[in-house]
């Protein structure tokens, strides 16, 4: 048997052992070892011929248990390839004592049950002109903060909301902030309507009420936003260095410091992105990628579900790297990422549900031959 099948093979052990194993990885390891005790024995005593029909009929029923594990799983498996060497490989593992005994004595070194990780939740802190700041996951629902004639509600889906009853031109506005923690998203209704949504790591700043010639916010890190429509009152996002012009439209920016570009990717609508050096108009289903070293500007078409897969719940991979899925793993989960060794250039494609523990992750990316440790919320990877 080739180390990678038995690695994989260890690793439905391990979640097993765990308690982590689907209801069908059981089900599979249940019916393997049935097989092992039932043919071992009667094996020794046979014909080669014999025992060939016998190695065939045991292949057989293993592809037919992997086959439903396969059609039953709701998670990608990471383009990983060894489902489909895992039926070959069983036969030599039943005859293998040596694989028997692996599974009496397991070797982990991953992300176990009992030092789990669980996903982020909805978490942000507000704010407010004044300088006070409000705990918003455990602020009530209902009115949280009445500044100036601004009053700001915590509604029934938990969202922040502005209303203001009236203002004029003389009265004074200011600036309130919110900022998602690693671990934390949230999402808020400003006063005109438009909504945004705040990944993790992010933060969002706005006046509490637009007045004047634009209606401009600040946004680091990453966010959806789904601006409403005033073609007298443009919108402008400002990240760094760079300015999206908008009149109301749906579009996903990613501005994280840690990202080599910021990324603008439009779903609907019309978006004009700004640098010192360049500008361009971006249509649905286009995205801007501009480069923090060079500064270079360029646009691209994309997979627009791909963009804004955390939005929706998910991660989602399509040609990415290790290191850029241990980025949004460490944002989301709140933990540090380390590599020891030289790490693999390969790439990854799937989706996986952001609600998933970091140990059921892991246990699929374990199948491209990645390790993981930890120690307190720092992680070691390695291959």
């Amino acid at each position: 048997m080739e180390e990678k099948d038995l690695k994989y093979f260890n690793v439905i052990l391990r979640k097993y052992n765990q308690g982590l194993a689907s209801a069908e990885e059981i089900e599979f390891l249940e019916k393997y070892y049935k097989l092992f005790d039932e043919k071992e024995g009667f094996l020794d005593l046979q014909q080669l011929e014999t025992q060939e029909a016998i190695k065939n009929e045991i292949k057989n029923k293993v592809d037919e248990n992997i086959d439903f594990l396969i059609k039953k799983r709701s998670l990608s498996i990471f383009n990983n390839p060894y489902f489909k060497y895992i039926a070959a490989a069983s036969v030599l593992l039943i005859l293998s004592v040596g694989s028997y005994l692996a599974f009496k004595t397991p070797v982990y070194e991953v992300v176990s049950k009992t030092n789990d990780f669980a996903p982020g939740v909805n978490k942000a802190t507000l704010e407010l002109a004044n300088g006070t700041k409000i705990l918003l996951d455990t602020a009530v629902k209902g009115m949280i903060a009445n500044l100036d004639g601004i009053k700001v509600y915590k509604n029934a889906a938990g969202e922040i909301e502005y209303k203001i009853n009236s203002i004029s031109s003389t009265d004074k506005v200011g600036f309130n902030t919110i900022t998602t923690p690693n671990g934390g998203q949230y999402q808020v209704v400003l006063h005109d309507g438009s909504k945004i949504w705040l990944n993790a790591g992010s933060s969002l700043k706005y006046p509490t009420a637009f007045r004047g010639n634009d209606r401009t916010v600040n946004i680091t890190g990453e966010a959806y936003l789904e601006v409403a429509k005033n073609k007298q009152l443009p919108f402008r996002v400002i990240s760094g260095n760079q300015t999206i012009e908008v009149l109301g439209t749906h579009f996903n920016v990613n501005a994280y410091d840690d990202e080599v570009a910021i990324k603008t990717t439009l779903l609907e609508g019309a978006v004009k992105v700004l640098t010192d050096k360049a500008s361009t108009i971006i249509a649905p289903g286009e995205q801007t990628y501009f480069n923090n070293s060079n500064g270079s500007l360029q646009k691209k078409a994309v997979d627009v579900e791909q963009e804004v897969a955390w939005k929706n719940g998910l991660f989602s991979f399509k040609g990415d790297d290790v290191q850029a899925i241990m980025r949004q793993i460490s944002r989301w989960y709140n933990v540090e990422i380390e590599y020891t060794g030289p790490i693999t250039d390969e790439k990854f494609y799937g989706q996986i549900s952001r609600n998933s523990k970091l140990s059921e992750i892991f246990a699929i990316l374990e199948l491209n031959n990645l390790h993981f440790k930890s120690n307190g919320r720092k992680i070691t990877v390695s291959n």
